[in-house]
């Protein structure tokens, strides 16, 4: 028997799946080509979601006794660890305030009746929130800025195009269905350029691959925008119809010259021109902005100079960065933000970890989410965690880092094990993903556990307890293109309505190239170029790994590989050879890896994998600052700076 289901991860793709079951078991899980996007294939996650499912798993709750970490955990009954979590969760919300209880989630699994209508309960207590920031919020601000809304290139569109920028975007791993369709577009004449320190997978695959310093991307977005200024491929008609302020934005461009571009990127002016005329020549083209290109201090204002090029060539949203705001999904009435009279308390995801130490909350449930490996400053977080005086509840299918800190933890069922809806944010397609075994163990959805406690502690709004279809059709109200909510409900495959490409929802109605919210808001108006912080040491860049979604699949494929790649150059001065072991360290801690010896980082920058840990046990965000940056608040992960010494 086949059953249709859809990758649910933090990925761009989104895979529809088929999965193969035999008796009652899961035989394997493949690819579905009923999906023009994904289109019948699977990453080397997807094809091992069978094995997941059964490898690592929670099947029970539990009650720690003794400190967190290393107490150890007594299995109990649902009914007991239900009733010991609302009383602490009543016991903190009487003596210490809505504020002092925090819900922590995010997109481990993105089902809408996974990830986002449990949080029904905590809107209705007002419960304080992060604002979600770590990975993608300071892009999205950016813009924002400038376009009103962050959607743009939908993947259908990306083999009629003539030229591909993956501009911080390591598309062969991190995208693979985007990349496939790329290479379609090359299979008909059209060219791939990468921008990127590393010679990532991408860059060695590209026709065009440069190489700027690690945060100076705005400053070579102004140099290529210079030329196609100077060289006259700029669509003057385009921009009087269609754009505010590009006389501005082009006083500011011309004053990159080849010569300033390369003092401030490292890029020479013969590559820098090499792209520049790529743009020019190759039209339409669409530009690939990484979620990676904005992890840095100045991360959102690369974002903003990169994604005017297009704008400059007469496209309309020429850039792709995520589709998410291109839907027309009530969210807001998914969650209950809207129906609750309460206002949270918001934090800062990436400063979690300072508020956590100072014991702010206390108490904390957490799910869909590993924070004590994923968020910066794990030293500081994880000693908050600990805390005598915070309970912490984990609702999660797998043991992890986070389980460690938790008082309570709940089994929870994987994708696999339940009805959900996911949408993706790269492709409008949905269709039900269906349960396809029953849920191992004791496991018990995220919904069903919210809608527990919130009995459990008297919650008395109805909106919490509304029938989850009917909530998920009233969120999707005008949603669909091509069905009813019905058909989604029959198996059919739909598309979702788009927002219009050529619609900017910004104060002037038009592409703002001189932003009028960001004048509103003391920022500069045009896209600046802030003086890169002088490294002390070395820059860590680091991305994903093949194997792995953040820091699932270990129960798979084993622990994130412990490495950091070095320059020849700079081993030679360390004295470091491949296979040493190496200390990175900075204010924040410290990692031990093994080096390997590379020509595909520069000197001065080192690459690793995300979220591995290390030798040591130390993952590799306690190097992270729990830094923000000053436009949307995003993370910083790729402007770490550490120093090296042999172990």
């Amino acid at each position: 028997m086949h059953v249709a289901a859809v990758c649910p991860r933090d990925c761009y793709d989104t895979c529809f799946m088929l999965a193969d079951v035999e008796e009652g078991r899961v035989a394997g899980v493949r690819g579905d080509s009923r999906n023009p996007v994904t289109r019948g294939f699977l990453c080397p996650r997807g094809v091992m979601d069978h094995v997941r499912m059964l490898r690592g798993r929670i099947l029970h709750p539990y009650l720690r006794v003794g400190g967190k970490p290393g107490g150890r955990l007594r299995r109990v009954g649902w009914d007991e660890a239900l009733r010991i979590t609302a009383e602490k969760l009543a016991e903190v919300l009487k003596r210490h305030g809505s504020g002092a209880v925090l819900h922590l989630e995010y997109s481990g699994d993105m089902g809408l009746l996974t990830q986002y209508l449990p949080l029904r309960l905590w809107s209705a207590l007002g419960a304080s929130r992060t604002d979600y920031a770590v990975c993608s919020a300071s892009g999205h601000a950016a813009l924002r800025l400038h376009y009103g809304l962050s959607y743009g290139v939908m993947p259908e569109e990306l083999p009629n195009v003539r030229l591909i920028v993956f501009w911080g975007f390591n598309a062969a791993i991190s995208a693979p269905h985007l990349w496939s369709l790329s290479l379609d577009a090359r299979m008909r004449g059209a060219l791939i350029a990468v921008v990127d320190p590393r010679r990532s997978e991408t860059a060695g695959l590209a026709d065009i691959w440069v190489a700027p310093k690690p945060g100076s991307d705005a400053a070579l977005a102004y140099g290529v925008a210079r030329i196609l200024i100077t060289r006259g491929y700029v669509d003057e008609g385009f921009l009087e119809k269609w754009s505010y302020g590009y006389e501005k934005y082009k006083e500011r461009a011309l004053e990159w010259t080849p010569r300033r571009v390369e003092e401030a990127t490292g890029v020479r002016p013969g590559l820098l021109e090499s792209l520049a005329e790529a743009y020019g020549e190759n039209k339409p083209s669409t530009t690939m902005i990484g979620f990676g290109a904005q992890k840095t201090v100045s991360g959102a204002e690369t974002v903003r100079a990169v994604a005017l090029l297009p704008a400059l060539l007469g496209l309309h949203r020429g850039f792709y960065y995520s589709n998410s705001s291109a839907w027309i999904i009530d969210l807001g009435y998914l969650t209950g933000e809207k129906l609750s009279a309460r206002k949270p308390r918001v934090v800062s995801q990436v400063a979690l970890a300072e508020h956590v130490a100072r014991g702010e909350f206390k108490f904390i449930y957490i799910y869909g989410t590993n924070p004590a490996a994923t968020l910066p400053a794990q030293d500081l977080l994880r000693r908050g965690l600990a805390r005598r005086d915070v309970f912490v509840v984990v609702h999660e299918t797998h043991w992890n880092e986070t389980t460690a800190y938790a008082d309570i933890v709940l089994p929870a069922p994987t994708f696999l094990e339940k009805d959900d809806l996911v949408v993706s944010y790269s492709h409008g397609y949905i269709r039900l993903s269906h349960r396809v075994v029953e849920p191992l163990g004791e496991s018990r959805s995220e919904l069903w556990v919210s809608r527990r406690l919130a009995e459990l502690i008297g919650v008395g709004e109805e909106w919490v307890y509304e029938d989850p279809w009917r909530a998920v059709e009233k969120s999707l109200e005008n949603a669909l293109m091509n069905g009813s909510f019905s058909d989604l409900l029959a198996g059919k495959t739909l598309r979702l309505k788009a927002r219009q490409k050529n619609k900017y929802q910004t104060p002037t109605g038009r592409i703002e190239f001189y932003s009028t919210r960001a004048s509103s808001l003391g920022l500069d108006p045009l896209p600046s170029i802030p003086p890169l912080p002088e490294a002390q040491g070395f820059i860590l860049l680091n991305s994903s790994h093949p194997n792995y979604t953040h820091t699932q699949f270990r129960e798979v494929y084993g622990p994130i590989p412990p490495v950091v790649h070095v320059n020849p150059d700079d081993a030679a001065r360390l004295g470091v050879r491949s296979g040493d072991r190496v200390v990175l360290y900075n204010e924040q801690g410290e990692v031990v890896v093994q080096a390997l010896i590379t020509d595909k980082v520069p000197p001065g920058v080192l690459w690793a994998p995300k979220l591995l840990t290390g030798l040591n046990g130390k993952p590799l965000n306690t190097l992270a600052p729990p830094i923000t940056q000053k436009i949307g608040g995003g993370s910083t992960y790729n402007s770490i700076t550490v120093r090296v010494k042999k172990a």
